[in-house]
C-alpha cells in the first residue's frame, strides 16, 4: 500500500516506461471527496493527478486509467487499470460486477424503504433495483473534508446498497426516490476488492494473477 507524502508535481510518464505485469495492471485507489475521476484539469477542481502527486511512487501507475467512474462528491474505491479488456469488464453493466456503497441518508431508513430499493424503484432513465439493501450501524470512516452539513432537528442513518450496474448518480437518485436523500456516499467494494487498509488518497496494486482470476485475460 502506498501512503501520501508531501505534494510534488505529477506528470504522467509514457506508459512504455513501466514493463507490463501479466496481461495488465490493476490498482485499488481510495478516491477522496471532491476529486474528479480523471487526470485532466477541469474548472479548477482536483483530479486524480492531484491525488497521485502526493505519492513518491506514483510514476508506477503510468498507463493506468480509471475503470468506471465515481462522482466528484462521492468517496471510496476506484479501480485503475492498464488493460482495456479489464476496463470493459469492470465498467460495463453486462458483466454484473457488483459494487457496494455505504450511504448516509437524511432520516432514519425504514425497512419499507429498504424493501422498495430491493424490489426496484423507477428513475427518469428507467427502473433500478438493488442487489442488496440493508440498514447499517454508523461505520468507522475517516472524517470527510469538508464535513457533511447536518440539519439540527433531523436525524441521519446509514445503509449498505449493492448494485450490478452504474448509472449516473444512481445511488443518490434511488435513495431520494424512497424519501431518504443521500448526504454522504462511500463506495466500499467492487467485486471481491474492498477499501480495507486504504486511507483516502492511498492505493495498492492487485497481483496480476488475482486480477486475472476475477476479470479474465
Amino acid at each position: 500500500m502506498h501512503k501520501m507524502a508531501p505534494s510534488r508535481p505529477f506528470r504522467r510518464p509514457p506508459s512504455q516506461t513501466v514493463p507490463p505485469t501479466g496481461p495488465g495492471r490493476l490498482v485499488l485507489l481510495n478516491k477522496p471527496f471532491q476529486v474528479l475521476t480523471q487526470f485532466t484539469a477541469e474548472d479548477g477542481k482536483r483530479t486524480l493527478a492531484d491525488v497521485l502527486a502526493a505519492h513518491p511512487s506514483a510514476d508506477r501507475l503510468a498507463g493506468c486509467y480509471p475503470a468506471g467512474r465515481l462522482d466528484y462528491d462521492s468517496e471510496g474505491l476506484l479501480l485503475l487499470t492498464s488493460h482495456g479488456p479489464w476496463q470493459a469488464r469492470i465498467a460495463h453493466p453486462r458483466h454484473k460486477l457488483v459494487k457496494t456503497y455505504w450511504a448516509q441518508v437524511e432520516g432514519v431508513i425504514s425497512e419499507d424503504a429498504l424493501q422498495q430499493l430491493r424490489d426496484g424503484v423507477r428513475l427518469k432513465d428507467g427502473p433500478a433495483r438493488a442487489v442488496a439493501a440493508e440498514a447499517l450501524a454508523s461505520p468507522e470512516l475517516p472524517p470527510r473534508d469538508p464535513p457533511v452539513r447536518y440539519r439540527t432537528m433531523i436525524p441521519t442513518s446509514w445503509l449498505s446498497l449493492s448494485l450490478d450496474e452504474g448509472r449516473n448518480r444512481q445511488v443518490r437518485r434511488m435513495t431520494a426516490a424512497v424519501g431518504f436523500p443521500t448526504l454522504r456516499l462511500v463506495r466500499v467494494a467492487i467485486g471481491p476488492w474492498t477499501l480495507d487498509g486504504l486511507a483516502p488518497g492511498d492505493w495498492r496494486e492487485v497481483p496480476a494473477s488475482e486480477a486475472a482470476a476475477v476479470l479474465g485475460r
